[in-house]
This record gives C-alpha cells, structure tokens and sequence, in this order.
C-alpha cells in the first residue's frame, strides 16, 4: 500500500511513480531529476568508491524511459535533468548547470530537457556537500532556479523526488508540491526537509501578516 504525506503545501507518496502517477489528478509542471541509467558507470567514479553509495548502482542501472515518456505525455512545462539520457523530442532551450568541477571522475556539468520555446540558459554552481545523505542531490539554489522559468506553475510534479530538494524550493517559493519516492529512507529525509521548510515558510507568513 502507498504511504501518503501531506505536509502544508506538499502531499508526498512512498512509492513506484508508475503506481502513484494514474491516481495524482492534475498538475501545472514537472520539474524532475530521474536515475540515469549510469550504474556499474559509476564504479570508477567519484560515487562508485564510496561503499555507502553502493545501493545507487543498484537502483541507477536502468533509466526509466517508460516514466519520462508518460511524464512528457502530460503535456506541461517539464524540466527533466539527466534529459540527454532519454530519448525526447528536441528543443531549442536546455539548461546547463555548470558544477564548477574539480573532481577529474565527474562530468563537469549536467543537462536538463525542457519543453521551453526559449533559448538555453547556463547556471553556475558548486556541487558543494551532499548533506542529505543522497548522491545525485542538487544544490537548492539550481532547483529555485528551475522553478523561475515556470513562475505560473502552481502544482510541481517531482516523481523521483529523492531527499526532496525540489520540493524544498517549491514550498520556499510559495508553490504547491507533489513528490513520489519508492526508497523509504530518502523519503524520510524528504519529509523532514518539507516539513522544515514548511515551517519556515509558515513563521514568514506570520511575520508579515
């Protein structure tokens, strides 16, 4: 049975987004970071030497193409990192998030699709520290910066939520969140993370109220 969250703003669902995803009703956008099929890749990498990322090779090893395709058939503004990894139709704006890399076994920036009729549009930023315990997490500033390409969007899709970044963002820019994640101890993370920010965002409003 799926678990269900609604935390403020965010309702959040452990569980397979292909399961979750028929029973979500209506959203405005996606915006999404899903595993990109890397895997044993990652093995002399970075990632791949740490013992307590060992699980990302396991749930890494395919990219969902079937969930993007039923992502893209929604027909909203869709962000999707890792978009280069998936066979999607073309577009004239990418965003590239230059990661400001030191590190010679990671790939210096990463790309996301977007549905956009705008020209690609570059943000530079560290990588800085996974805190969260997740090994593909993005920093919350690139996340922020998504969600301003999308300012009408008031319900955002995260189906591969992970700790729940994007949906730190979103509830920190006044939006509503939907986040699916079937490991559960991410899912954990992603529920405090929301929760807080929640709270914030909460103490905000009454201070100017």
């Amino acid at each position: 049975m799926t678990r269900v969250e609604v935390i403020g703003a965010a309702t959040l669902y452990l569980g397979d987004c292909r399961d979750v995803l028929p029973t979500i009703g209506a959203v405005d956008a996606v915006v999404t970071d899903p595993p990109y099929g890397l895997g044993k890749r990652m093995q002399g990498g970075t990632w791949g030497a740490a013992a307590k990322y060992a699980d990302m090779r396991v749930w890494d090893e395919l990219a969902p193409a079937d969930v993007v395709a039923t992502l893209l058939a929604l027909e909203k503004p869709s962000i999707v990192w890792g978009g280069n990894y998936f066979p999607v139709p073309e577009s004239r704006c990418w965003l590239s998030w230059d990661k400001q890399n030191s590190v010679p076994t990671m790939a210096d920036f990463e790309l996301a699709w977007t549905n956009f009729d705008r020209p690609s549009k570059r943000k530079s930023l560290p990588v800085g520290v996974h805190e969260w315990g997740h090994p593909t997490e993005k920093p919350l500033r690139l996340m922020e910066w998504c969600l301003t390409f999308i300012p009408d969007a008031q319900t955002i899709l995260d189906p591969f939520m992970g700790s729940g970044t994007t949906g730190v963002a979103a509830v920190q820019m006044g939006r509503k969140f939907i986040g699916i994640e079937r490991d559960e101890g991410y899912f954990e993370i992603a529920c405090r993370r929301i929760e807080q920010a929640q709270r914030q965002a909460d103490l905000f409003i009454g201070s100017v109220a």
